[in-house]
């Protein structure tokens, strides 16, 4: 009989899959379905995240109906089931913004030795396109594909102006800004341009020092954030082990169900407000 309904989940699993996969392909036929791709592609592109789009949403929402008949058949809640399909179309907009946040950030690290490094490549004697093509082979991603991107819109006859533009939407950091504004202003004036990359390192690393020092600083803070968040989620935990039956009106009424929405909307704001407090721009 067990083996019965879990070959009859994995059938129902397999038809749900199948027919939402049958839908997305109806719907991306359509043109603003296709300018949403697109422009997902592109957003990923920028990540130099080269990947079928169509595909990957198709995946996505095959995942999704499997792990809702999934969690349906093993914890038998209403409630889980329907927050599935949420928790999946949000986690791509997740893992979007951990990748770019992450992939700036180890940009922004690399940026002040990048810096440092052409501008002694300057003083050597180098132009600032070869200044470029040997930044792109010594150094690694993501600074790497950023510069060598740079390097082939130039030879695609892109100015060098219009090329640090598109590196500075790609990278909206306000170091990318400062090198930006740097190479611009040299430039234009016909100043020294390797003296002011050296000193443009040297504010970089003053700035990266900073920064470490706060997030030393308000490490505790956040830390507690998290603790004063958790803390009440734990004793409900546990008051629901010791008194199953006086909790149960928690779960089971609508009055319970209001009292735990608001408990989740002063969780959520008690835990932005700390972060937003400790959260110190340089």
């Amino acid at each position: 009989m067990i083996w019965l309904i879990s070959l009859l989940a994995a059938m129902a699993s397999a038809l749900l899959a199948w027919v939402l996969a049958e839908a997305s392909e109806h719907l991306a036929a359509q043109g603003k379905h296709q300018e949403g791709l697109k422009r997902l592609e592109q957003q990923l592109a920028a990540l130099f995240l080269f990947v079928d789009v169509r595909k990957l949403v198709l995946l996505n929402l095959a995942l999704m109906g499997l792990v809702t008949v999934g969690v349906w058949l093993l914890a038998r809640n209403p409630v889980l089931p329907v927050l599935v399909p949420v928790l999946f179309l949000l986690a791509p907009g997740w893992g979007y913004r951990f990748i770019r946040v992450r992939r700036q950030k180890q940009f922004e690290q690399q940026l002040p030795d990048a810096i440092q490094s052409l501008s002694g490549a300057l003083k050597a004697g180098a132009s600032l396109n070869a200044g470029f093509m040997q930044l792109a082979q010594e150094s690694s991603p993501p600074l790497s594909q950023e510069v060598e991107l740079i390097i082939r819109e130039q030879r695609l006859g892109v100015s060098l102006d219009s090329a640090l533009s598109n590196l500075g939407r790609r990278m909206p950091l306000p170091t990318v800004v400062l090198l930006v504004s740097t190479i611009r202003i040299a430039a234009e004036t016909g100043g020294e341009l390797a003296e002011a990359l050296s000193r443009t390192a040297t504010t970089m690393r003053s700035i990266a020092q900073a920064e470490g020092k706060i997030a030393a600083l308000t490490a505790q803070g956040k830390m507690q954030a998290w603790v004063v968040g958790l803390l009440p989620m734990l004793l409900l935990y546990v008051l629901s082990r010791m008194e199953p039956v006086a909790m149960a009106k928690l779960w089971t009424t609508t009055l319970g169900w209001g009292v735990i929405a608001v408990i989740v909307f002063l969780e959520f704001m008690g835990v932005w407000l700390i972060r937003r407090i400790v959260a110190i721009d340089v």
